[in-house]
């Protein structure tokens, strides 16, 4: 059943500022502890949406390559604030992070040699190690709501890490096995809207900013789509090919952004499934 259109009450931009702002800052640990603190603020104190709303969005921007993190908050901020509230959630979310790690890179780069500065990152990394644990544990017991959803990540895990499975491969298997399971009738696999288990302290759709209804600015739009996509496309594409005629494919920053091109296409589960290969790339392939 087609859910029904109709407008919100947009948070003011000033507050949707702050509380954005607020998210990138306490956002330490890469993907699953951003996510973790965007469910936290957005969800569980803000309610400007509900768990299962926000769980909706984030299992669709975990099959689009790219960060899902951060398509996860533009598309929030698209939902609370429209155009504006998009572009000032994605800009906002990595700002912090840009500043922090380019502070970082001059330090490392000036005095990384140094003992203070070397346990300095050494720390760091048994810190950001535990946020991550505790962040993957926030969101998976609330995404991994019976045996059998922990039964596909578990083979999901083993697939991945022990016989080296294509990511795309088990999303497609699972997503296969949900289907299947859902069509047979099997009572763990039927998780539409207001069916299915709910985990302690979930927040409804229904007490939050949104609702439970889809937003006048969020119904489909063909039109609109399909011209955003081509400017994207195109803001994207043409500094890549401008660098490749103008300097030279073999140039390095043509093989840099052919590259990092290349790996946005293809890299499918975030930041996480993606390290390996970036690793891989830029220490044997580019040196």
């Amino acid at each position: 059943m087609t859910a029904t259109i109709h407008p919100i009450p947009a948070v003011p931009f000033g507050e949707a500022v702050k509380v954005w702002a607020r998210v990138a800052a306490l956002s330490f640990g890469g993907p699953a502890g951003q996510i973790a603190v965007m469910h936290r603020i957005l969800v569980e104190e803000k309610r400007w949406l509900g768990e299962r709303r926000f769980l909706h969005a984030l299992n669709y921007c975990m099959l689009l390559p790219g960060p899902e993190a951060q398509q996860l908050a533009i598309y929030i901020g698209w939902l609370m604030n429209r155009t504006a509230g998009g572009l000032m959630a994605g800009a906002l979310f990595v700002l912090p992070g840009f500043l922090a790690i380019m502070g970082l890179s001059i330090i490392y780069t000036l005095f990384g040699s140094l003992g203070p500065v070397a346990a300095l990152f050494f720390g760091l990394k048994a810190a950001v190690l535990v946020v991550v644990v505790q962040a993957v544990i926030r969101v998976g017991s609330r995404a991994l709501k019976n045996s059998v959803m922990k039964g596909l990540a578990a083979a999901a895990f083993i697939g991945i890490y022990a016989f080296d499975i294509p990511f795309p491969l088990i999303i497609l298997a699972a997503a296969a096995v949900g289907y299947l399971g859902e069509r047979a009738g099997v009572p763990a696999f039927i998780v539409s809207s207001g069916h299915g288990p709910k985990v302690a302290n979930e927040v409804p759709d229904a007490d939050t900013l949104l609702g439970e209804e889809t937003p006048e600015h969020a119904r489909p739009n063909f039109r609109w789509a399909l011209a955003t996509g081509g400017v994207l496309m195109a803001l994207w594409l043409v500094p890549v090919l401008a660098l490749g005629v103008g300097l030279g494919w073999d140039n390095p920053f043509s093989q840099i952004a052919v590259f990092f091109s290349k790996m946005a296409v293809v890299t499918f589960g975030g930041a996480y499934a993606v390290l390996a290969y970036v690793a891989q790339e830029a220490v044997q392939t580019y040196q």
